[in-house]
């Protein structure tokens, strides 16, 4: 046992070192590519230009990190069978379901902490150097926006989501399919998942079958209203953008649920968010038994490019299957929640299988 732990974190070691570097090397090589091709588009402020480089490189995590986990496996298996270990290990009664814990609980690992990473603003790195590189500023406002919840209908002239601020509201609310009151705002602040408007002029106007009764104005200075309608998922909802942060989505999903919101595109956004990142984690398991023990029968060097190029087509077919969800093609549970499944059970199979 003593010498299994040892065996382990030696493992662990060479396959984090592999992980390291072609997660380093991918990154910056996105970067290089995407500093070649907008280059002549970046603004002439070195701040944003330095900002535009962060906010592209952190958006490449999410094609690199998961596809790194799998080429590290890969190359760290080739790398023990290149010098013969992986057949001392064996021969020394190490099983491949011990072989493969080590890389297996790492991958784990690095995806938990990729996907707590997008219940922060990290999720919306891509808007924000888009923003950079379009309009030469890190957040734009969004003008004129109609929208309902529950029984509100809401206008809001201009929408700044980054300093959650709002201006020139107009809230019309219905009942029985009658207007009740018009709600007045010259600004709005969202504050502890409310909006607190100031300078409010609510109109009140009586129910049509009641007689004799005029409208009334009533002025205050604070007022709190539309809770939980937060400034982003306003925005992205209204403009139909699809970058939401875990907590963004699920809060859009809770707040939508009950107003007969389709909200498919919302959830695909969640799953992928949630549930795609653990692909790597699986997809090692399921090629580690797959791979040769001994370079005696094979040529590493093609065999390596296979098993990479079957990797690299698996994420591919992956990321295609996120794509139709969030566009509404399919529905969320089958596009994502299905193949994560799948190939969770296969992996468990061989697991089983190999005990």
């Amino acid at each position: 046992m003593p010498s299994l732990k040892i065996y382990q974190k030696y493992i662990s070691l060479i396959f984090i070192k592999n992980f390291l570097i072609i997660f380093t090397a991918l990154q910056f090589f996105y970067l290089g590519i995407d500093l070649m091709q907008n280059f002549k588009n970046l603004p002439n402020s070195a701040n944003l230009q330095i900002l535009y480089a962060l906010y592209t490189f952190l958006n490449a995590v999410n094609f690199t990190l998961p596809i790194s986990l799998v080429i590290a496996m890969i190359i760290s298996k080739f790398n023990l069978i290149r010098t013969n270990e992986i057949i001392a290990m064996y021969a020394s009664g190490i099983s491949k379901n011990s072989l493969i814990k080590p890389i297996f609980f790492t991958s784990v690992i690095i995806t938990i902490f990729y996907i707590s990473l997008n219940f922060t603003n990290f999720t919306y790195s891509k808007e924000y150097a888009y923003n950079i590189l379009n309009h030469s500023s890190v957040a734009t406002s969004s003008n004129n926006l109609f929208l309902k919840y529950n029984d509100n209908y809401i206008f809001i002239q201009k929408l700044d989501p980054f300093k959650k601020k709002a201006y020139g509201i107009r809230i019309f609310k219905i009942k029985d399919k009658d207007l009740r009151t018009i709600t007045k705002a010259k600004s709005a602040d969202f504050v502890k998942e409310y909006w607190v408007l100031n300078d409010i002029e609510i109109l009140r106007k009586p129910p049509i079958d009641e007689k004799n009764a005029k409208l009334s104005k009533i002025s205050y200075n604070h007022y709190k209203t539309l809770k939980g309608f937060k400034p982003k998922i306003i925005e992205n909802v209204y403009e139909g953008k699809n970058s939401f942060s875990i907590m963004d989505a699920y809060q859009a999903i809770k707040l939508f649920l009950s107003q007969n919101v389709n909200i498919s595109k919302i959830k695909a956004s969640l799953f992928a968010m949630l549930i795609f990142p653990f692909f790597a984690p699986l997809l090692n398991m399921i090629l580690f038994y797959y791979l040769p023990i001994s370079n005696r029968f094979f040529n590493l060097a093609i065999a390596s490019s296979a098993f990479v190029f079957t990797s690299l087509m698996v994420w591919a077919m992956l990321f295609m299957l996120i794509k139709m969800s969030v566009n509404g093609v399919i529905n969320p549970e089958l596009g994502i929640i299905l193949p994560i499944l799948i190939l969770a059970s296969f992996a468990s199979y061989l697991y089983v299988k190999n005990r």
